[in-house]
């Protein structure tokens, strides 16, 4: 692999939206120019954290985002650096000159606010500046605009704390998604007539608006199901003190224990209630499924 040239847009990547996505399609488009190896290279936790010791949370995980990136930008590598204080305190020079040798870099692809190293005093104009003067290629990203707004992660944030997945989905040119392993949970929704896959959003991740969601689930074998999700607390039936996500697949039957999937998030439909009964919850569970039948049909 040592051999192999690599062209990589460097950045963090939260939730890979179109902005994120103008740096992949060119890291693309120069990559198959020079023959290269396309590649991403990101952080395993946002940097944020420690240098101004504030949690950042987070859209996707790590492997939500390589996946992302993989799928829709059909990126061929994605390499993850874990942010410590050895890598926060380390000058920029440092910090790309080591990146160029190991992994034989020969373009390099930025947004135009793109900052790294010590304090941050490397930006996108000194990173082109060193490039030239040891031969390789950069390109800077302008900011990319939607609605005369430039599109970033911090708003993309706010309308998914809002639930507002529509215009999260527009912001960021694919649909919010969660992955996870599905676990057993408390069986209810198989009692009361729609049972459902059980999930949870890893720490640091940012939990969306609780409430009902018209979604899809998708399968490690490519299988895909319309559903209904609900983020939250479960008030009916628990104490109301844990998250999940809990996603009723319409028209399936079969058991997804320990078997991975993907939620994708396309529409809120109602904030989390509290029924008098398993019977008014499991009827509000088919409500909410025709709900989701109708919103995907017209979509």
């Amino acid at each position: 692999m040592q051999d192999i040239k690599r062209v990589i847009a460097l950045g963090f990547f939260d939730g890979v939206h179109l902005g994120h996505g103008a740096l992949m399609n060119k890291t693309k488009e120069r990559a198959e120019e020079l023959s290269a190896l396309s590649s991403v290279l990101s952080f395993d936790t946002h940097p944020d954290n420690l240098v101004f010791g504030s949690e950042v949370p987070l859209i996707n995980s790590a492997s939500d985002r390589e996946d992302i990136i993989r799928r829709y930008f059909g990126i061929d590598n994605v390499v993850f650096i874990h942010f410590d204080e050895h890598i926060m305190c380390m000058p920029w020079e440092e910090f790309i000159c080591g990146l160029i040798e190991k992994l034989n870099v020969c373009h390099i692809v930025v947004g135009h606010d793109f900052c790294f190293g010590y304090k941050g005093l490397g930006t996108a104009e000194k990173l082109k500046d060193y490039c030239e003067k040891h031969g390789l290629g950069c390109d800077i990203i302008p900011a990319v605009m939607l609605d005369g707004r430039v599109i970033s992660s911090t708003y993309i944030r706010e309308l998914i704390r809002d639930g507002n997945m529509e215009e999260a989905m527009r912001f960021l040119g694919h649909p919010h998604c969660l992955s996870d392993m599905v676990r057993s949970g408390y069986h209810l929704g198989s009692k009361i007539g729609a049972p459902t896959i059980n999930m949870s959003f890893p720490n640091g991740v940012l939990v969306p608006r609780h409430g009902v969601y018209a979604a899809k689930v998708f399968l490690e074998d490519g299988c895909s199901y319309t559903a209904v999700t609900n983020i939250g607390v479960r008030p009916t039936v628990s104490d109301g003190k844990t998250v999940t996500v809990e996603s009723h697949l319409l028209d399936f039957s079969g058991n997804l224990y320990g078997r991975r999937a993907r939620v994708e998030f396309y529409k809120f439909l109602r904030p989390e209630m509290k029924f008098a009964s398993c019977e008014e919850l499991s009827e509000q569970i088919h409500r909410d499924a025709q709900a989701a039948k109708k919103y995907f049909s017209k979509e």
